[in-house]
């Protein structure tokens, strides 16, 4: 939506974006397929090192942020309340049943049927996976996975992208699985509210979401993360989306062009486009940082390629 709408506002200017995932998006970007990747999980230390340094260094800035969703298919049933317990057990294969007594406890008056759960998981290397497995990590003490973009899941059906997630549960009756919230809303998925470090039970949306990237570090790196957030009512979930750039651009046209997207999708235009699709608008402090970074990008013959 971002990248029609730049389009349809810019004359000179045409942006081809292809949805391939974080992971297909970080090896483009490193072998220099493209000008610019999305990615909701920052690059590691060995992918920037496979980046000829000679050329210019990568720049990677958040963009927006976003709730990690569990998103459910239980007929009749549009109210979730799930305690670490309860989803800690669900992805390890420890709670197989709706009516498992812990289901219960946290929703009492909800009448749960007994019906096998079956886990809906990611199969592609995935950012969304990142983001919810560190979390797992740190909320979950039953989680002896690896934190990272493809798991070995002990448990439940594995399908590639977050629209084959949404679409597998809307497919199967007591399905449940993790999507970004913009999919849950935009599939008509009903969501866990899910109980947050502090001991709250918090519904996700886009302001609780905004509650933890508030704290986002103050660091000139401009990549963090909320594994598990101590504000009492942040959701428990939550992660950013980055942009990847170069530093140095082979021509001035391109280099201009990705300026003044990024100055576009950080002010009110994007910013509105972001929080009408689900998405959590980077706080105004922050957003100052990025623009103040992205416009020092360059353009010389140095530039990559």
């Amino acid at each position: 939506m971002w990248f029609e709408q730049y389009t349809a506002n810019t004359s000179n200017v045409e942006i081809y974006y292809e949805a391939v995932g974080s992971g297909s998006g970080i090896q483009q970007f490193l072998a220099q397929e493209v000008n610019f990747a999305n990615t909701d999980v920052p690059l590691t230390d060995e992918e920037i090192a496979q980046f000829p340094s000679e050329r210019c260094s990568v720049l990677q800035i958040p963009i927006t942020g976003s709730a990690i969703v569990f998103a459910y298919n239980l007929e009749g049933i549009n109210q979730l309340q799930l305690s670490r317990e309860a989803y800690c057990g669900i992805v390890t294969g420890e709670i197989t049943h709706w009516n498992d007594p812990i289901l219960i406890a946290n929703n009492p008056n909800v009448g749960l049927p007994n019906l096998p759960i079956t886990f809906v998981h990611r199969s592609d290397n995935s950012g969304t996976t990142f983001i919810f497995t560190t979390h797992l990590a740190q909320a979950c003490s039953n989680w002896t996975a690896k934190v990272g973009r493809t798991i070995d899941w002990v448990v439940g059906d594995a399908v590639p992208g977050n629209l084959g997630v949404t679409a597998k549960i809307k497919q199967t009756e007591g399905a449940i699985g993790y999507i970004g919230f913009a999919y849950a809303e935009q599939g008509f998925l009903p969501m866990a509210s899910l109980k947050n470090k502090a001991g709250f039970f918090i519904k996700p949306s886009p302001n609780a979401a905004e509650r933890a990237i508030d704290d986002f570090p103050k660091t000139d790196a401009l990549v963090g993360s909320f594994p598990d957030p101590d504000e009492v009512d942040a959701y428990p979930i939550i992660g950013l989306t980055y942009l990847l750039l170069y530093e140095n651009y082979p021509d001035q046209a391109t280099k201009a062009a990705l300026q003044d997207l990024v100055q576009w999708m950080l002010q009110e235009e994007g910013r509105a486009i972001a929080d009408a699709m689900g998405y959590t608008p980077l706080s105004r402090e922050l957003t100052d940082q990025v623009i103040a970074r992205v416009d020092g990008l360059e353009s010389s013959s140095k530039g990559y390629r």
